[in-house]
Formats: C-alpha cells, structure tokens, sequence
C-alpha cells in the first residue's frame, strides 16, 4: 500500500492529510499523452483529474464514516491504482460495514447528477456545440459508474469484498470471515486475472494491450492483498484460541489480552508479556508507555487496562 514515504503532501482537510505518491504523475503523464477524441491533451488532463478528484470524494467517504462511529482516520493517500483511506474503525462488525460501504455510497449519490448532467448536454445539443465539454461530462459519469461497479466486486481488499467480510462477521466471527472473503477473492481475481490476459491476446493495437497490461497489474496487487488477508485471517484464528488474562480489559474493544510472551520490545527485539511486567522489557528493562492491544490495534498506557478487578481465584 502507498505511504507518505515518496508522496507529496496536497492539503489538509477536516484534519485528514492529503498525499499524492510519486507514481502518480507517472501515471497522469501517460494517460494524458491519449488525447482520445478530443481535440487536445487538455481535456484527456481534466479528464484524469475528475477521476482522482472523485476517488478522493470516496476516500472521504470512507473516513468520514470511520469517524461517525469512533473511529480514527487522518490520512489519505492517492497513487495511480486509486487512493487509500488509513482508517481505524472500532472492530464491530456494522462499524466496519459503514465506514466501508460509505466510500461506494458517494459514488452512489453522484450517479444521479453526473449521469442527468450528461444526458441534459446530449438534450441541449453540446455533443455538435460543445463537443469536448461534452465528451468530458460523459466521460466523468461512465468513471463514476465503472469505480461503483468495479468497488462492489466481492473481491477482498475492494469495497465489495470489504462489505461481504463484514456481512459474514456477524455469523461467522472476525477471523472466520476474513478468511471467507480472502478466499472467495482470490478466486475472483484469478478470473480477473485470467481476463486480462485473454485481453492482452486479443489486443489489436498497442493501446488495448497497455490497457490490458494495466488491468493485470491491478489484478496481480489484488491478489497479494487477497493472500494478506488470508494470512491475517490465520493468524486472527490462533489469537482467538490462546486463553485470556483475567482483571484487564482494552479500553478500546473492551477484549481481554491474551496470556503469553505476545509483545516484542523494539529495543532488543525480545519478545515478553507486557501485563506481567507493566509495560518494561525483562531483558532489556526498556519501558514502554503504551501497550498495544492485539485485537482492534490502538495502544493506550497499562494502567488503562487496569477497567476490571484481578481474579483471585
């Protein structure tokens, strides 16, 4: 996933930073260079930039959402494969469901406006006067609607496959569904994959077989992400089994952490169980302030921990 190592910060905005990675003007510098059919490379560059400008709508989306259930999310990064929301929902299942099923919803509430404006120019005539406003105002609402639909494949990590997991939480719980939706979107995306490479064969000219070269990569990082979330699904499934440590509770998840040698100092790289030995490392005797809650992630000093009473039996 991109990072802000290698991105320019754009802005701030609601207290969310916006970074743009390197590889974008890679990308935009490409696919402006196809003027298309309009008349100019000017039109294909706004083209480009209605299509961030709407992923960065959807990102917004997707943190606001975070945010309404109590959540976290100040960071939003655009690259050319789209753009990457760093939020942290509360690890419920219908707050993971509204914080990812709100991305697609902008998309969903800009379907109406965009698919109307083009249909009011086509009305108006813009097509013979106003032919590349036209074709721009087109091109924007077929992007809208193909984001939406290519979103809402059941393919994990995509909104579709988010929303699936978060779905199958409800019955199956937070490993067993993660693994489900990892499965079911590797199975996908080798379809996907498979597609693309049929497209490449058929390819008449050198710009379907970029184009078919560009749905293999987007593919090829789908699958990497499929098989990380097959792995944390693993490894979410062993956490689940190790017995818990009675008299603390994260102040966050409210799940009791598990017993065992689970945290590793950053100093010496041991690894030793935080809350026998209030957040020092035994080896090293480094101290830590905040103790990181293996269940949802957030972090928090131990003495926060302390919510429930220690068992003395």
């Amino acid at each position: 996933m991109p990072t802000r190592k290698g991105s320019v910060k754009l802005f701030r905005l609601l207290r969310i930073d916006v970074y743009l990675h390197w590889a974008w003007f890679v990308a935009f510098l490409y696919f402006t260079s196809r003027s298309k059919a309009y008349s100019n490379y000017g039109w294909s560059a706004l083209e480009i930039l209605s299509l961030f400008l709407i992923v960065l709508m959807h990102e917004f989306g997707h943190a606001l959402a975070a945010r309404s259930v109590g959540g976290t999310a100040n960071l939003i990064v655009l690259w050319p494969l789209g753009g990457v929301a760093y939020v942290k929902a509360p690890q419920r299942p219908g707050a993971q469901l509204w914080s990812i099923a709100a991305g697609p919803l902008v998309n969903v509430m800009l379907f109406p406006l965009l698919v109307g404006l083009a249909y009011l120019g086509k009305h108006l005539g813009w097509p013979q006067s106003h032919h590349d406003a036209y074709l721009l105002i087109r091109g924007i609402a077929i992007i809208n609607t193909v984001l939406l639909i290519f979103n809402l494949l059941p393919i994990y990590p995509l909104d579709g496959g988010q929303i699936l997991r978060s779905l199958l939480w409800f019955p199956f719980g937070r490993a067993n569904s993660l693994m489900a939706a990892s499965v079911i979107g590797m199975i996908g995306v080798a379809l996907f994959l498979l597609l693309a490479v049929g497209e490449f064969v058929a390819a008449e000219n050198a710009s379907e077989k970029h184009s078919a070269i560009w749905h293999g990569i987007l593919a090829v990082f789908i699958l990497f992400s499929c098989w990380g979330g097959l792995k944390q699904s693993r490894a979410l499934a062993k956490l689940a089994k190790i017995p818990r440590r009675l008299g603390f509770a994260c102040p966050s998840c409210h799940s009791a952490p598990p017993l065992g040698a689970l945290w590793r100092c950053g100093q010496c790289g041991q690894d030793f169980d935080t809350f026998l030995t209030q957040g020092s490392c035994p080896h090293c005797n480094t101290q830590f302030n905040l103790t990181q809650c293996l269940d949802c992630g957030n972090r928090f000093p131990i003495t926060e921990w302390l919510s429930v009473p220690p068992s003395n039996g």
